[in-house]
């Protein structure tokens, strides 16, 4: 069986313990999540796991419940295999996004990973942009990214122009060029990712090949698996839910629901990593504030006009921008909405009590 280190146990979380709770509850890794349906594992078993009443109506946000990767202390209950989360332990890192839809809300993906492996493929389906938006979300997390060029064996050829495109982007970030069925580059993503106690994370748009990369990386099937749909070359999603594995030879691995949208959250400084190079460039502008888009001595726009940055790296670089401004500003209102809902709702207790008080 596993021990807390192998499952990804550290100091860290270990100092967030009271000997009280010691003393009540058991460490747990949350392992497999669906919509407050959780499995839990411990140094000898696996539990299926609930949130405590109390700590559902304490969270505000999705942010605030557990999700595959986090560490709670649960009660165990060893003759119905079965636990009650109590208590959520702080995140030593989380990669985040917006939700899905129209509320300004968080939601985090996967926690305390060390390593995140986002997958793209070298088909029709390859896109660069793309890949820049889940660079900027994985280094606003903390954690370490690797490429993965994933279905290297369906690639319709001008191999160097695509390598030399994600190579720009990529900007030092290791680059891996993989075919999970054929198991080209496999040996150099278990060679990154196959440590004790180390947890990695597979990201990427759907129909990238990570169930397939996923089965390899375990070594047997534990993903189902479909075949590539020739008319658009993008395969059908079919992992549901986040879910953990231990790999063999050490090592920790976060599987995760392929992503149709990927909205920013809360990712100025992963943005700014991603485009350190015109940020740099920046530095070079007549004013301090440049906006980048009008104003007379930019120096961004004089290297986009010389050809010594591409337009459409600029392009991105400003669309990101642009949306990170747009989720901040849609946050704060919706935090604002709230914060005046909760007064109404105050005010109308209080006229309540009033009311009785009077009779």
């Amino acid at each position: 069986m596993p021990s807390l280190h192998d499952l990804g146990w550290s100091p860290y979380f270990d100092r967030q313990v009271t000997d009280e709770e010691r003393a009540r509850c058991a460490p747990a890794r949350v392992v497999w999540e669906s919509r407050e349906h959780y499995r839990l594992a411990t140094t000898d078993a696996e539990w299926r796991g609930e949130l405590a009443g109390r700590l559902r109506h304490a969270a505000l946000t999705r942010a605030d419940v557990p999700t595959v990767g986090d560490w709670v202390l649960a009660d165990l209950r060893p003759g119905e295999g079965s636990a009650t989360i109590q208590r959520r332990l702080d995140r030593r890192s989380a990669f985040t996004r917006a939700a899905a839809g129209r509320s300004a809300e968080q939601q985090v993906v996967a926690a305390n990973v060390d390593i995140v492996l986002l997958v793209t493929s070298c088909n029709r389906d390859f896109n660069v942009r793309r890949v820049e938006r889940y660079l900027a979300l994985a280094w606003e997390s903390g954690a370490n990214p690797i490429i993965v060029v994933n279905k290297s064996d369906l690639a319709d050829g001008g191999h160097e122009a695509w390598r030399a495109e994600m190579a720009a982007v990529a900007r030092g970030v290791p680059i891996v060029v993989a075919s999970a069925l054929r198991g080209d580059g496999l040996e150099a993503i278990r060679s990154a990712i196959r440590a004790d106690g180390i947890t990695t994370a597979l990201l990427g748009s759907s129909g990238v090949g990570k169930s397939t990369l996923v089965n390899a990386l375990v070594g047997t099937e534990l993903q189902d698996v479909s075949e590539i749909r020739w008319h658009d070359a993008r395969g059908r999603h079919r992992t549901t839910a986040r879910q953990l594995f231990c790999l063999h030879g050490g090592g920790i691995l976060i599987d995760t629901p392929g992503m149709r949208e990927l909205q920013l959250w809360d990712a100025e400084d992963g943005v700014q990593h991603v485009f350190a190079d015109i940020e740099a460039l920046g530095a070079g502008c007549r004013f301090r504030d440049c906006s980048h888009e009008r104003e007379p001595g930019c120096a961004v726009l004089a290297a986009v006009d010389e050809g010594a940055l591409a337009g459409d790296r600029f392009d991105s670089y400003r669309k990101l921008q642009r949306e990170e401004q747009f989720l901040r500003e849609r946050h704060d209102g919706s935090a604002r909405a709230e914060q005046k809902r909760q007064g109404k709702q105050i005010a109308q207790s209080l006229r309540l009590q009033y009311k009785l008080r009077r009779r």
